[in-house]
């Protein structure tokens, strides 16, 4: 029979079951933070709660002087979806007969969250005084818009100049069995949305029309062959993909006015996003076309190569699972890329991110016990064995 009442579990799943519990659906927070703020209080960490917007946010520290390690992480989750598709209520955890915790958040990211506090319980507990100083960066709205969430406390913290050596951020980076992947950097987003004019007409009579999908369709061609960059030792090569593309008017017989074409770049430290606007319209404008131009940049890219903080964590989950993991830089943008503008190294570490975003979210539930592990090895890495330097 599923287990649905967490008393005699571990007090990582526990806590997992507490947050799981709170259908704190983007932008709501709906009191996951209160109970991660009670903890930390209890702990003797100074508390700043900081809202922005609708967003919750929380910024944690304990301990004054030294290098300050953040966990960082969000306690929104996306939507569930009917909840007829899920075989157990999505806000309702369990831990099936295979083990398997489940509910809404289960990998991204609650599990982490209550993985986290817990490790860091056991390290305060063992080392009261400890060197350097631990924080949380915590928002609601990680999910959603980003806005008003990790990017708006970033840029609270840089007014105030405050110091934030390193960041492990929660989100799930493990495929394979916990800890094979951590995330060291990711790749920059940038997005376009184009509009390429023409001029309407009937389609038995062209010559008195421009189509503007014909004169998009060889622009688009030269864009998905071009040679962006070749990537380098830890990024892939640029791609640049089209996402959607939008043009008529229902009707068969009308040349249509105007395309509207939606692309994504996900780049490389080897381009600037500068670059990639320039190189795009000298193409657009090498077709002859008549267009307009809507760039968004939700993210330069980041990378943290070497340092205290990849050598504590690699060493943190080979000690704990007995495997290297593997450093990498694939996947979507996280909160990570705010964090990283502060100088900061980051890294992502966190469970397996096989059903992330899915119906039936779940991950092994014994691995966040061994996620907790982690983070405290990490934590005794770089505050209780000396390595960390100022």
């Amino acid at each position: 029979m599923p287990t649905t009442d967490p008393a005699g579990l571990s007090p990582t799943l526990q806590l997992a079951f507490e947050l799981l519990r709170r259908p704190s659906v983007t932008p709501d927070d709906l009191g996951c933070q209160a109970l991660m703020i009670e903890r930390l209080a209890a702990l003797g960490f100074h508390v700043e709660r900081l809202p922005f917007g609708d967003v919750e946010n929380f910024w944690a520290t304990r301990g004054h002087h030294g290098p300050l390690l953040a966990f960082a992480g969000h306690t929104d989750v996306v939507p569930s979806g009917p909840h007829t598709r899920w075989d157990f209520p999505p806000f309702e955890p369990c831990i099936d007969d295979e083990g398997m915790l489940r509910g809404r958040g289960a990998a991204d990211m609650k599990g982490s969250l209550a993985a986290m506090i817990t490790a860091v319980e056991r390290f305060v507990a063992a080392h009261p005084d400890h060197h350097g100083q631990i924080g949380f960066l915590i928002t609601s709205d990680e999910e959603g818009p980003a806005v008003d969430g990790t990017r708006a406390v970033v840029e609270h913290l840089r007014e105030r100049h405050e110091r934030l050596d390193y960041c492990i951020v929660g989100e799930p980076s493990s495929t394979a069995r916990l800890g094979d992947v951590i995330k060291n950097g990711r790749r920059g987003s940038l997005g376009g949305v184009l509009h390429i004019r023409g001029v309407q007409g009937h389609v038995a009579y062209p010559h008195l029309a421009r189509n503007p999908i014909h004169q998009a369709m060889p622009a688009l061609d030269a864009l998905t062959r071009e040679h962006w960059d070749a990537g380098n030792a830890f990024f892939p090569a640029t791609s640049f993909q089209v996402s959607n593309i939008r043009a008529g008017t229902g009707a068969t017989n009308v040349i249509p006015g105007e395309v509207e074409v939606v692309f994504n770049f996900r780049f490389s430290t080897e381009v600037t996003h500068e670059q990639l606007k320039q190189r795009t319209e000298a193409i657009l404008d090498a077709h002859g076309l008549e267009y307009h131009l809507d760039w968004t940049l939700n993210g330069e890219p980041f990378l943290t190569a070497e340092g205290e903080l990849v050598e504590a964590a690699v060493a943190g989950v080979e000690q704990v699972t007995g495997h290297r993991p593997e450093l990498s830089t694939s996947g979507g943008t996280s909160d990570g890329r705010f964090i990283a503008t502060l100088g900061s190294q980051v890294v992502e570490l966190g469970p397996l991110n096989a059903t992330i975003h899915q119906v039936n979210e779940r991950i092994r539930a014994d691995d966040l016990d061994v996620l907790s592990r982690v983070y405290e090895a990490i934590l005794t890495h770089l505050f209780a064995n000396g390595s960390a330097r100022p």
